[in-house]
């Protein structure tokens, strides 16, 4: 969560940054769109508007023909149908009758009526609320009086037209329902008489449809005598059916019985015959009073045991005999039986043929009979629709209501100038942001320190702020001296070698503040101790003399092309510790010059006279100069513009830079807008709490000596109005 903090703030500030960089670019942008919408609204004719408010009834001009009902869809017209409405009210058809009937082809000196109309539907706008059936009609022009006429022109001109388009409907309807009358009355006329033919084929007296026989409804039938007849012979055959399987069932299960199972299940056979209920009584008792004479110890011939045993035999042949004739007389039932089922199967195969015609006449009667009460039904509802809707063609009903007539407006509706103003100024805001950011996106100069790092891999010794003047024409206190000390103190730490005291400066163009740049840092080096020798070698275009208020008429190039004393060339000036050795007059071949013996021996020298030794030279980039003077030097600064050179240039700087054999030491970003750009904010801080702490002077040298010439400069930790100690005595015997 912190992570994405940071990086919503970051890119916030990023943002931020970019509108505080590009403010003359937006403003700028927001200027001149706000004055060119002011000027275009001035300059606008001043139009008036008339305004008609009216609703569109929604209504279904269709005619439902047969009056099924209707759906809601039908009923109720769809906002579909309303746009559609409302754009009629633009078409020429509805606007062309305006024209006519105002006279604006006249009016406004229209070559054609196709002009006028293009004209009439430039000017005019129609609205519709939203979910509702509110229309609202507007119409501008110069002539407040024309302005209301013509949008009260443009409602009733859309009523008429839709006047005109309902009753040409409505007449074509009736015109279809009275030729479908003409064709079902046709329709019925035929299924009449087909009826009549029916009936009388069926030998049908009367109507029967009228007399209640059948009903109404689908799938009745209509029942005769003869049809009576012959389902009562189909139910008495069913019956037969029945009963010869019953007969026939019970004999098979009689028949299958031996003697003594009768004897034994006669009560079970559920004969129905009391006698045969008797014999069985009888038949049991016998049986218990034998099987109790046999227990008491009675032989099988004792006459009473003989007695019983008879009787036994007697009740059970009797038991046989009934069961056997009971057999007998179903016997003769079965035989009754099929001698009735086959006459009446033989009665109804005669009469089948004459049923089966008269039940055809009779069906054919029934359609017949369907079919016109159908056809009939559908005439009459045709006509009763016929009717109404006749009636309500001579009722004229106003497709639309208007609530409020347009009428003269004392002040013109447009231009609306706040609103103009208002969009122009939000249009340049837009633009100038867009263009901002577009800008900042194709902007592939050096914007921070990373660019630096990132492609030329070393690192940023200082930051300069914009508009920085030379340092010791100023009097009094200044804090801008602070950045060049921190360039000071990030010299000394990053030089590996003590040794290494001879540097230049160059940059990759013209202008990037390359001599003020080395000025201050030699005026900022000479308050802190050092002995500094500044050497204006940019032979093409010279500038430092100009900063010291010297001539360059002797200087560098007389001592390299003659064979005069340093001391008569090197100037002192009125800063303590810092002497300068001018450009001298300019040769014609610079490069030629500085890459010499002696300048080598002039720099081998100096660097032992001096603490610092510090060489101006031109641009790297496109002359040879600085190339000569890199290769000569100990270490270079590169001084870079902030958002001036493509990334590229500054990475050529350092390539040909290490093609000579020079060492970059790092890169000065020069003229920051430290102020406005808040990545660059920290290193001005002490424009907020850096006060001088003594009043001894600008300077804040003391004659404090010096242990050692290659002593390091006080870090930016240490008091830097502290002193570091002047050259001995005997080298400046030496030089001068």
């Amino acid at each position: 969560m912190n992570a994405l903090g940071n990086d919503s703030t970051r890119q916030g500030l990023d943002t931020w940054q970019v509108l505080r960089n590009r403010f003359g670019l937006i403003f700028s942008c927001l200027i001149l769109v706000f004055a060119v919408s002011l000027i275009v609204t001035y300059i606008m004719p001043r139009k008036y508007r008339g305004r008609v408010e009216m609703r569109i009834e929604r209504r279904d001009v269709k005619i439902d023909v047969f009056d099924e009902g209707r759906s809601f869809d039908s009923m109720v017209m769809s906002e579909q149908w309303m746009k559609t409405e409302i754009d009629t009210i633009t078409k020429a058809e509805t606007l062309y009758p305006v024209v006519d009937a105002l006279e604006l082809q006249k009016h406004w000196n229209a070559p054609t009526r196709q002009i006028a109309l293009r004209r009439l539907q430039a000017n005019l706008d129609t609205q519709a609320a939203l979910r509702s059936d509110l229309v609202t009609i507007e119409y501008y022009d110069e002539d407040a009086a024309r302005a209301a006429e013509v949008a009260n022109a443009v409602a009733d001109s859309y009523m008429a037209k839709r006047i005109s388009i309902d009753r040409k409907q409505k007449e074509e309807a009736l015109t279809a329902i009275k030729k479908q009358i003409a064709e079902q009355e046709a329709l019925a006329s035929s299924a009449r008489e087909r009826k009549l033919a029916a009936q009388r084929a069926a030998g049908i007296v009367g109507d029967i449809s009228s007399s209640g026989t059948f009903s109404n409804r689908p799938g009745y039938e209509i029942t005769t005598p003869e049809q009576q007849l012959e389902i009562t012979r189909q139910n008495e055959m069913v019956k037969l059916n029945r009963e010869i399987q019953a007969l026939e069932a019970e004999m098979q299960g009689l028949t299958k019985l031996t003697t003594d199972q009768i004897a034994q299940q006669a009560s079970a056979l559920q004969l129905q015959n009391p006698t045969l209920a008797s014999l069985q009584s009888q038949l049991n008792q016998n049986t218990v009073r034998l099987q109790g004479l046999l227990q008491s110890g009675l032989g099988g011939k004792h006459p009473t045991v003989l007695a019983e045993r008879a009787q036994v035999e007697q009740n059970t042949k009797l038991i046989v005999e009934t069961v056997q004739g009971h057999i007998a007389g179903l016997q003769n039932k079965l035989a009754a039986a099929n001698d009735q089922k086959a006459g009446l199967q033989k009665f109804n195969d005669t009469s089948k043929t004459d049923a089966l015609d008269q039940q055809a006449g009779m069906s054919d009667y029934v359609a017949a009979s369907r079919e016109l009460e159908d056809l009939e039904r559908l005439l009459l509802q045709q006509k009763g629709r016929y009717a109404e809707e006749k009636s309500a063609l001579e009722l004229v009903k106003s497709p639309a209501t208007i609530f409020a007539k347009a009428e003269i407006e004392p002040k013109p509706a447009k231009p609306n100038t706040m609103l103009n103003l208002a969009l122009g100024g939000f249009l340049g805001l837009m633009l100038g942001v867009g263009l901002a950011f577009g800008l900042e996106s194709l902007d592939t100069t050096v914007r921070s320190l990373d660019d630096v790092e990132r492609y030329l891999g070393v690192p940023v010794l200082a930051v300069i702020p914009r508009d920085v003047g030379v340092l010791h024409r100023t009097s009094g206190f200044t804090p801008d001296a602070e950045a060049y000390r921190i360039l000071r103190t990030n010299l000394e730490f990053n030089r590996k070698n003590p040794n290494a005291n001879c540097i230049t400066v160059v940059s990759g163009g013209a202008g990037e503040g390359k001599s003020t740049t080395l000025t201050n840092l030699a005026f900022v080096c000479a308050q802190g101790g050092y002995n500094v020798l500044l050497i204006d070698a940019d032979l093409r275009r010279p500038r430092l003399h100009t900063l010291f208020d010297v001539s360059n008429q002797k200087g560098l190039t007389n001592y390299l092309a003659t064979q005069i004393p340093l001391e008569e060339v090197v100037i002192q000036t009125p800063v303590e510790n810092l002497y300068f050795l001018p450009s001298g007059l300019l040769p014609a071949d610079s490069a030629g010059i500085l890459n010499s013996q002696r300048m080598s021996e002039l720099i081998e020298d100096v660097k032992a006279r001096f603490d610092l030794v510090l060489i101006d030279s031109p641009p790297i980039l496109g002359v040879s100069d600085a190339s000569v003077l890199v290769n000569e030097a100990d270490l270079t600064i590169i001084v870079v513009q902030h958002r001036k050179l493509p990334r590229q240039m500054l990475l050529r700087v350092k390539q040909a830079i290490e093609n000579v054999g020079g060492t970059v030491l790092g890169v000065v970003l020069n003229n920051v807008d430290t102020r406005t750009d808040s990545q660059y904010q920290y290193y001005t801080s002490y424009y907020t709490y850096y006060t001088p702490t003594n009043a001894s002077g600008p300077s804040g040298a003391s004659n404090k000596p010096r242990k050692k010439r290659q002593s390091k400069i006080e870090t930016a930790a240490v008091d830097t109005t502290a002193k570091v100690e002047p050259k001995p005595a005997a080298l400046d015997a030496d030089l001068f």
